[in-house]
């Protein structure tokens, strides 16, 4: 029986079935760190993308620091797996997060002295994703080894409540930052909030346990890429998370044309549209949490083909308001979704393999968007903001619907429609041919 099982028999049903992680406390530990470092990550990521756009006037330079944030993972994202499968997770944490901070007081003290120039955020950024490539799928893993296979769904809502918080939070406290003293405070700030998460993670004492992770041998990428070939269900998963990847979560690049080009808010629009997204990702996220059994593949297909429907409106909005609407329920699908689609691969993921796993699934969701955001941002220098969202919009439907059309053949399943059942259930419904 593993430590957290065994202190959330202890405590019994303390905390109610939203919260159902925080019975183990170590978790409630590493969460708390979570709130501050979300928090200053988001004030990070806002100052970075309108620093670049002051400095250079573009949205594919925009573009382009995205990009480089991601590149490393899309490089390199399997021999972070591979660390985190090899490694003890905490003391992996400890070195990320403090590489991590030392990267945000690099760019704080060039922007506080005025000396910064566009190549300095690009190789911050560039820093910052291979620090990424090895932090992220390390991060995805220890939580569930904090919590056990029985509260890693909740753990990963959870995680997701706090992170839309922080981007809740975030970008509103970065756009008074930089409306009143520029941008170099917001990366003084995530500076301390890393710092605070090397602070928690060092006091957390994970009990001794027999290990199960790899010694170093020839073949283990090659091994984790044929288990996840073999796992039906995680393939098709991490083949739609690509697809969200690239084409769903390129939104700091459109955010900031709708905000400079479209309605001409400046940073306080900007702000203001990132922290509608994330009222929209934090309801998707509390509804996430009260769930207690997995999502099917069908749900996950039907979830990321309403989001481009979703992100095509938005496009077409002819109000701020109207457009803030969509951006509401944009957050709260995107949300749904990679929640569903985390714990899914998680729980079906072999703990020996798991690091490997979760490392290809990173690889994919934000590997992606070092594909995406420069694509992105270049359309929309070339052919506008809305033609961009709307074409982004559509193409994550339609993928969507194709994906969704091969698992069913892969499964051989298909629609049948009976007008005798119940009333109350619907007509259509699914059969295995």
């Amino acid at each position: 029986m593993t430590s957290a099982v065994a202190e959330a028999r202890r405590v019994g049903s303390r905390w109610p079935r939203t919260l159902a992680a925080l019975e183990v406390r170590n978790y409630r530990l590493y969460l708390s760190s979570q709130i501050v470092a979300t928090t200053g990550l988001w004030m990070q990521r806002i100052a970075q993308d309108w620093l670049v756009l002051e400095l250079t006037g573009s949205i594919t330079a925009v573009g382009v620091a995205v990009a480089l944030q991601f590149l490393p993972v899309l490089l390199f994202g399997l021999v972070g797996g591979l660390i985190a499968d090899r490694y003890p997770k905490r003391r992996i944490l400890i070195i990320t997060q403090s590489v991590a901070a030392s990267m945000a007081l690099t760019l704080g003290l060039l922007a506080l002295t005025g000396v910064v120039q566009a190549w300095h955020v690009f190789l911050v950024a560039t820093m910052l994703g291979f620090v990424t490539a090895v932090d992220n799928p390390t991060r995805q893993v220890f939580v569930s080894e904090l919590v056990g296979t029985r509260h890693i769904r909740n753990a990963v809502s959870l995680n997701s409540s706090v992170f839309q918080f922080g981007a809740l939070l975030g970008p509103a406290l970065s756009g008074l930052l930089i409306h009143a003293v520029g941008q170099g405070w917001s990366f003084m700030i995530n500076f301390a909030s890393c710092l605070l998460v090397v602070t928690i993670v060092a006091v957390i004492r994970l009990p001794a346990a027999p290990s199960d992770r790899p010694v170093r041998a020839k073949g283990q990428l090659r091994e984790g890429l044929t288990y996840i070939k073999q796992t039906t269900e995680v393939a098709w998963t991490i083949v739609l998370v690509g697809t969200i990847g690239v084409l769903g979560l390129n939104m700091p690049v459109i955010l900031a044309a709708f905000a400079d080009h479209e309605f001409a808010t400046g940073v306080g629009g900007y702000s203001l549209f990132n922290s509608l997204t994330a009222i929209g990702a934090l309801t998707g996220a509390i509804l996430s949490a009260r769930r207690t059994e997995l999502l099917r593949l069908r749900v996950l297909v039907t979830t990321l083909s309403a989001l481009g429907v979703v992100l095509v409106l938005a496009s077409l909005a002819p109000t701020i308001w109207l457009f803030g609407a969509m951006l509401v329920g944009s957050g709260l699908l995107t949300l749904l979704f990679l929640t569903g689609a985390n714990s899914l691969v998680q729980t079906r993921s072999e703990p020996s393999v798991r690091g490997r796993v979760m490392s290809v699934y990173i690889l994919v969701l934000l590997g992606g968007q070092a594909i995406g955001g420069p694509a992105v941002g270049w359309l929309i220098d070339h052919f506008g903001a809305r033609p961009s969202m709307f074409l982004c919009g559509g193409l994550v439907t339609l993928m969507a619907l194709l994906t969704g059309v091969a698992i069913a053949r892969q499964a051989h399943l298909g629609l049948e429609v009976d007008l005798h059942r119940e009333q109350s259930r619907s007509p259509l419904h699914i059969v295995q041919h």
